[in-house]
């Protein structure tokens, strides 16, 4: 599955290189990231000594390096928090969380710091007594636009993270006060 996805990687890569349009081209480097997320969950998967989970934390920090090397963020500008405690999921949370934290975290890297701005990206993931997981991906940065509506927005990202979060039985929270706060709330 892992050679499948890099395949599929590889020749959108090879695409984009004919690609002069600027909006063609972010959405061709977003695709690619989002099979990256997806191929990362396959290679914990296979690095796992139990088949059956996956070592999120792990999973958390490498993905947020590959977007970070991918959209050529200087660490120094906009820094990155974690905080997850041990956390070990199956496939089927693993991929809908791994695509969530992708799409998340790359809005907040586009969109929230422009024109140089410094700021801060913080992702928590944690168990809250034995049957729930919180996920939440919060910025400082500018902000979603004033009048988003997440349940009708064209973003195809935002529409990924919201049935992406249905399909964990999870709920959706979002926060708009200093920055943007992303949290989902699913059974474990």
């Amino acid at each position: 599955m892992k050679n499948n996805l890099q395949i599929i990687s590889s020749l959108l890569y090879l695409q984009s290189h004919s690609i002069k349009d600027k909006t063609v081209m972010d959405m061709l480097l977003d695709s690619q990231n989002r099979i990256k997320s997806i191929g990362l969950v396959h290679e914990k998967l296979y690095q796992s000594k139990n088949f059956a989970r996956i070592d999120f934390k792990k999973y958390i920090y490498d993905l947020s390096s590959y977007l970070f090397n991918s959209y050529r963020i200087n660490m120094n500008i906009i820094l990155l928090n974690i905080n997850v405690g041990d956390m070990y999921l199956n496939i089927n949370k693993a991929i809908p969380c791994g695509l969530i934290i992708n799409e998340l975290l790359t809005n907040a890297l586009k969109h929230a710091f422009t024109d140089g701005r410094k700021g801060k990206i913080s992702i928590k993931f944690h168990r809250e007594n034995d049957n729930k997981l919180i996920l939440e991906i919060r910025d400082n940065g500018k902000g979603l636009p004033e009048g988003l509506n997440i349940e009708t927005s064209s973003s195809l990202g935002l529409k990924l993270v919201k049935n992406l979060a249905k399909q964990i039985d999870g709920k959706l929270y979002i926060e708009r006060e200093t920055g943007t706060i992303f949290k989902i709330i699913f059974p474990s």
